[in-house]
């Protein structure tokens, strides 16, 4: 399976390109190693946005809002989707991803002002829309528990994705809100190998912790859910069955899917990351992508650049609904509800402890 995975600690691409936005962009010295210098230490930088609250129109995702306390990920998912977002920065799609993480100190305080202002209407907030809400840091900044503690004091419902362990830290809080019918967890697990995930995403929860997480949740009474995402043709979709069904063994009550998505700068990080790690693949995988997508490495239109389209997408989206019937969750779907909303002064906070 494996043509070159290594046990030294890594991150998920070896090199910065060029920011489509900036004229002038480092260029390393043509003998750079990058499997011998040394790893770039994470820097923490602080986001002074004045909202919290990311209004989304796509018809592809299944919320209207959602809530980053983070901009970058130290998690290093080679494949991630949000990595062109970091140029809108000024930094790069590819290490400065990993190494460079915007934080939002204030975003309970923000959230807070948010959900108590008039014009909020009640509704559904992603968290990890964008980033990783419980990436490595948040064991110690504990930003996304405080955005909870929030949500949790108004009743407001969440649906978190994460591919951390952490999440079960939070296990008092989701439970509570469960009682309302306003939590729901989904895991996102894209292989069962334990060394594919080294070096496709780094500094992720290994897969047997993940679905620990996934079986410590359900017991404590909080909807849970497996993604599998994303999916990559030739590469990790015949995990699809086996995902599904370990998931729901230990708890998972309903399951999704993405595909594999390259906008941007990600198709050329991942071609280079194939080219390191699976020589021998690299085609094949390329050639599945571009099945899926007319063509190209990326398709990014409304109604297709989530499943994508043609003999393989089709293929994937029936090994996908087989396993769910077979695990006997076909048709699950998560429930959530604002009914119990209830919008909280400051000064109302001691009435409810």
């Amino acid at each position: 399976m494996h043509s070159s995975i290594n046990s030294k600690p890594s991150r998920g691409t070896a090199g910065n390109p060029a920011n489509r936005f900036e004229k002038i962009h480092l260029e390393r010295d043509a003998d750079w190693n990058p499997e011998e210098d040394a790893l770039p230490r994470t820097q923490f930088l602080k986001d002074t946005s004045s909202t919290i609250i990311t209004n989304n129109d796509s018809p592809d995702v299944g919320f209207e809002a959602s809530v980053n306390a983070y901009r970058g990920c130290e998690h290093g998912c080679i494949y991630c989707y949000a990595r062109p977002t970091h140029e809108y920065l000024g930094f790069s799609a590819g290490l400065d991803f990993e190494t460079r993480i915007m934080v939002k100190l204030d975003a309970a305080k923000l959230l807070r002002a948010e959900l108590a202002a008039p014009k909020w209407q009640p509704k559904v907030l992603a968290m990890s829309g964008v980033t990783d809400c419980y990436q490595p840091v948040e064991r110690r900044l504990k930003l996304t528990r405080q955005c909870l503690e929030v949500l949790r004091d108004f009743r407001n419902p969440v649906a978190i994705i994460t591919k951390n362990h952490l999440v079960t830290r939070d296990i008092d809080l989701l439970s509570e809100m469960a009682r309302y019918q306003a939590a729901v967890v989904f895991i996102s697990v894209t292989s069962l190998d334990t060394e594919l995930r080294k070096v496709m995403e780094p500094r992720t929860s290994p897969p047997a912790s993940r679905l620990a997480a996934i079986e410590a949740l359900s017991k404590a009474g909080i909807p849970t859910g497996i993604l599998v995402s994303p999916i990559i043709p030739g590469l990790t979709d015949h995990e699809i069955p086996a995902i599904i069904s370990a998931a729901v063994k230990v708890g998972a009550k309903f399951a999704g899917y993405v595909t594999l998505r390259l906008p941007l700068a990600v198709a050329p990080l991942f071609e280079e990351w194939l080219e390191r790690h699976f020589p021998d693949r690299k085609e094949k995988v390329l050639n599945r992508i571009r099945a899926l997508r007319g063509g190209k490495l990326n398709d990014s239109q409304f109604g297709s650049r989530m499943r994508g389209e043609g003999l393989f997408a089709d293929q994937i989206e029936a090994l996908f609904t087989v396993a769910r019937r077979k695990a006997g969750i076909e048709g699950n779907q998560p429930d959530l509800s604002t009914a119990a909303f209830r919008r909280v002064e400051k000064d109302q906070l001691s009435l409810f402890d």
